[in-house]
């Protein structure tokens, strides 16, 4: 008896998924132009969540572009700057189609919850391809990559720095070499964005392994696919809601799609960063350090110091590279294994 309901459940949860993956498919194939609002509706057990979804279809046909806001729904600029997109953004004035998920992880930005979906206690950026079948993170992982990275031409995921990290705004991508034509084709769109700094990641995933992030998902599905980083440590930053909708539009104006309001902008010189250098928390204690995200450090620099909770100094942390801060933990208290500075550089 408990095995037949349990296959009943899941089942029940198969149909959730299939129903919210249809309706999708739907929307797209209408032919007028119009913009469409939905909800996907999520179970697990005595477990439920949703993620909102708007489809806005332009008169002419063009490329699907598909924006993800939200994530981890402790990174507010991202989602600020999507919220202002939607009320901005005309169905006449668009070539082609936009999907856009304006909070991914609903239940993360409602309570407050750095990373993790509070009720299931997963990173739903680590999720990736899902499960239809598993916890809500998985479900939602699971719905973005069937109905909107699959059904996207181009995809792009927006971050920022979470509750605890101090992050310098950037634009990344990963430089798949098997696939040069999607490559550069992300490549070419994080140069049109405007932003200052570009990163592209090694990408070296097996077809068999998971790609764990969603854009990394999009690349696995040979599609075009990037990301923003912009905002930090949990709070609303201005600036960084701007220079996440410039980027986005002159993304949309790149792909001939949008005529984007900062167009005559001047950008800033680009500067391409293709190493990441990943320096662990060694071990559990209070984190000091002058330096924040942009600065420059040199190879052997003494980047800040670890104490204990009498604030006896632990152990120092020193770069291996010379290289630009592109985010780091910009709060006092560090746990061994977390990622306490990411630094960029280009080989000489």
């Amino acid at each position: 008896m408990n095995l037949l309901k349990k296959i009943t459940s899941l089942s029940a949860l198969s149909l959730i998924s299939m129903m919210n993956a249809q309706s999708v498919r739907k929307i797209l194939n209408k032919k007028e132009s119009f913009r469409k609002d939905t909800i996907f509706s999520i179970k697990a057990d005595t477990k439920a969540t949703y993620f909102p979804v708007t489809v806005i279809k332009g008169k002419q046909k063009g490329p699907v572009f598909s924006i993800v806001a939200g994530i981890h729904g402790y990174e507010y600029p991202p989602i600020i700057a999507i919220q202002e997109l939607l009320n901005e953004v005309k169905p006449e004035n668009l070539k082609g189609t936009l999907i856009i998920v304006p909070i991914a992880n609903v239940e993360s930005f409602q309570k407050r919850t750095p990373f993790v979906n509070p009720l299931d206690q997963k990173n739903l950026n680590n999720a990736f391809p899902g499960s239809p079948i598993g916890s809500p993170t998985d479900q939602i992982a699971h719905l973005i990559t069937q109905e909107i990275i699959s059904n996207s031409d181009i995809f792009l995921d927006i971050h920022g720095g979470d509750a605890n990290e101090d992050l310098l705004p950037f634009v990344c991508y990963y430089d798949r070499k098997d696939t040069p034509e999607k490559t550069n084709a992300a490549k070419s769109l994080s140069w049109q964005s405007g932003m200052k700094y570009v990163v592209s990641y090694p990408y070296n995933l097996a077809q068999t392994e998971p790609a764990k992030y969603a854009f990394k998902q999009a690349a696995k599905q040979g599609i075009t696919a990037l990301s923003i980083e912009a905002g930090k440590l949990g709070t609303v930053q201005n600036e960084n809601v701007q220079m996440i909708k410039t980027a986005v539009y002159r993304m949309l104006e790149y792909s001939n799609m949008y005529s984007s309001p900062f167009k005559n902008k001047v950008q800033a010189k680009t500067i391409q960063l293709d190493n990441q250098d990943y320096i662990r928390v060694p071990e559990n204690g209070i984190f000091y350090s002058h330096l924040k995200s942009g600065d420059s450090v040199r190879k052997n620099q003494i980047l800040g110091y670890i104490t204990d909770e009498f604030g006896k100094k632990k152990q120092d942390i020193i770069s291996e590279t010379n290289g630009i801060i592109l985010y780091k933990v910009g709060t006092p208290p560090v746990n061994k294994g977390e990622t306490l500075f990411c630094i960029g550089y280009t080989k000489s």
